[in-house]
């Protein structure tokens, strides 16, 4: 919590000056029922219209100058609570940017997703109210019950015996129900989860016929949260009636007392009025003050789920190495090996293989067999468990982070384009790169064709996700952009799937003619996308059960076989 304060601190002068005009309005406040008191016990009292309307300016005047302290408070407690969760969720999502990838796994993306919207957001609201109220409330409270004791003494003992159980009734909720926020806000994850699920995977939904499977299991946990926040919300609503229970318990009090006290003429009417209206006060003000320890409830739950998350520090470690030995192997794995988690079975197991420089690497595979794991130890997504990777003859953990990602062009399984426009989204690759360079990247990746048939060329819209391409121009435009780079080392997982052979000839091609020579990754399930390659490498559950050229795998491994024929034939069929 303290690290999420320092976000508060370029809003110092607003977190002063909010409550101080709260404070002043307050104050202005508490003269208002002195005011009713001197109307009636003076000008009613003597009949002097004057002075009832003199009395009766004091109060529009209170009220207008109490008007504008309110809107000035209101303005800097909302410029601070906007800043606060303007950087808090600017430094969270910073922050959920440096952890690794196992890390992200582990939160999940609805979590991330709550956490950086409906928590801050909490907080927000909480800022807000604490700047508005935490202060005004009780010295209303205590300003009120001074006033009375100025005004009778034996009558204001009734608000020194309400005063305490009110409290004891807004501490003794608060306490029950921050912990139950907590809950809330999990269980609002696990229903944020199953709707992204959900609409992430309508299609399949569709295709199963498992609308009502899903509908059910939405329902469940939907009624599930509905039924905690309203044991919650049940909770907290016995505030209100307790209050008001408590106070109307004192203003029959006070009634008593005071018409026995103006009987003997101790105190006057007007006196009573005054005392009735700062019971009133009171009143008010510890209903806002519960509302506000609600807010604050939920915000200090929501900063507590924040805070944790900017507890996490990257499981990952890098080294300031730059440059390695450019004569030694670009790449070696010596028995490389990897579990995602420590219970789990080995993704990758005893690995073993080195490429050179500009050559063209095959990965082929069943699903599941490790091919993408394989790739993403590389840019070190990933940290192996056992063994040893090195670039260049340097271990990949001597390298700097940059130094050793920027030497990578990656072109994931899913295509994945920002909202935009063309050139924004291959500018991704390198920031600086020209128009020519962009272009180049397009012809190098087959994609420069349908870009120039647009009206705007490389300004064309991109909308989010790129759902306005076809899935083989968004894996296209993908590839593009991660030749914009020049990579040293190009990753391609099974990123031609929406192609067909044709254009998936072409773009092997044009890969082989790039003047940069990258070295070159292709995971594929494709027979035909590896055939060529330099040197094919087949996995089978996890392990390298094959590697060589396609002359010398077609004669000595069984599985490449076996994925080959099979391809081949149903390829020949189709002709």
């Amino acid at each position: 919590m303290k690290k999420l304060l320092t976000y508060l601190r370029p809003y110092t002068k607003e977190c002063v000056l909010s409550p101080l005009f709260k404070l002043f309005e307050a104050i202005l406040e508490l003269f208002v029922p002195l005011v009713m008191a001197a109307i009636i016990d003076t000008g009613i009292a003597n009949g002097d219209k004057t002075y009832v309307l003199s009395m009766c300016g004091v109060l529009v005047l209170l009220g207008a100058v109490g008007l504008i302290a309110a809107v000035t408070a209101q303005y800097f407690a909302a410029k601070a609570a906007v800043g606060f969760s303007a950087s808090v969720r600017g430094a969270l999502f910073s922050h959920l940017q440096t952890l690794s990838y196992k890390q992200n796994d582990t939160l999940g993306t609805a979590t991330m997703i709550t956490r950086m919207t409906g928590d801050v957001n909490l907080l927000q609201t909480g800022v807000n109210l604490t700047l508005r109220l935490l202060l005004r409330s009780p010295f209303v409270v205590l300003g009120a019950m001074i006033m009375a004791f100025v005004i009778d003494p034996v009558s204001a003992l009734i608000f020194l015996a309400m005063i305490p159980v009110l409290y004891l009734i807004i501490w003794t909720i608060m306490r029950i129900t921050l912990p139950k926020y907590k809950s809330v806000q999990q269980k609002t994850d696990a229903v944020l989860r199953r709707t992204r699920e959900n609409l992430a995977g309508v299609r399949v939904i569709r295709a199963f016929n498992m609308q009502d499977d899903e509908q059910r299991a939405f329902d469940s946990e939907n009624d599930d949260l509905t039924d905690f926040q309203c044991h919650v919300g049940r909770i907290s609503a016995i505030m209100n009636p307790l209050t008001y229970a408590i106070v109307n318990i004192g203003i029959v009090a006070l009634i008593y007392v005071g018409a026995i006290r103006v009987d003997t003429g101790i105190i006057t009417q007007g006196m009573v009025v005054a005392l009735i209206n700062y019971t009133a006060q009171i009143l008010t003000e510890l209903l806002k003050f519960a509302n506000l320890i609600v807010s604050i409830t939920k915000a200090l739950a929501g900063a507590k789920r924040i805070s944790d998350v900017f507890a996490m520090t990257s499981d990952q470690t890098f080294g300031t190495r730059t440059e390695g030995d450019e004569n030694a192997d670009i790449i070696r794995f010596e028995n490389v090996g990897i579990k995602y988690y420590p219970d789990a079975s080995p993704a990758l197991s005893g690995a073993n293989f080195s490429v050179k420089a500009g050559q063209t690497v095959g990965i082929l595979g069943g699903t599941g067999s490790g091919k993408s794991t394989l790739v993403n130890l590389l840019p070190r997504f990933y940290d192996i468990t056992e063994g040893a990777i090195y670039l260049h003859g340097a271990n990949l953990h001597e390298y700097d982070s940059d130094a050793l990602r920027t030497r990578f062009g990656i072109v994931p399984q899913k295509a994945v384009l920002f909202r935009g426009t063309v050139r924004d989204n291959l500018k991704w690759g390198r920031e600086d790169a020209t128009d020519e360079e962009l272009w180049e990247a397009l012809r190098a990746a087959c994609a420069d064709s349908f870009i120039r048939e647009k009206e705007l060329g490389l300004d064309s819209p991109v909308e989010q996700g790129g759902r306005n391409f076809s899935g083989g121009q968004r894996q296209r435009l993908t590839i593009a952009r991660a030749l914009v780079r020049r990579p040293e080392i190009l990753i391609l997982d099974d990123s031609a799937s929406a192609l067909d052979y044709a254009t998936e000839a072409s773009l092997r091609t044009a890969l082989r003619e790039l003047p940069f020579h990258p070295t070159t990754f292709i995971v594929s399930q494709r027979a035909s996308s590896v055939r060529h390659a330099d040197l094919i490498l087949v996995l089978d559950d996890g392990e390298i059960v094959g590697q060589g050229t396609h002359e010398e795998l077609i004669e000595t491994s069984e599985v490449y076989q076996e994925i080959y024929y099979s391809q081949f034939e149903r390829k020949e069929a189709s002709v």
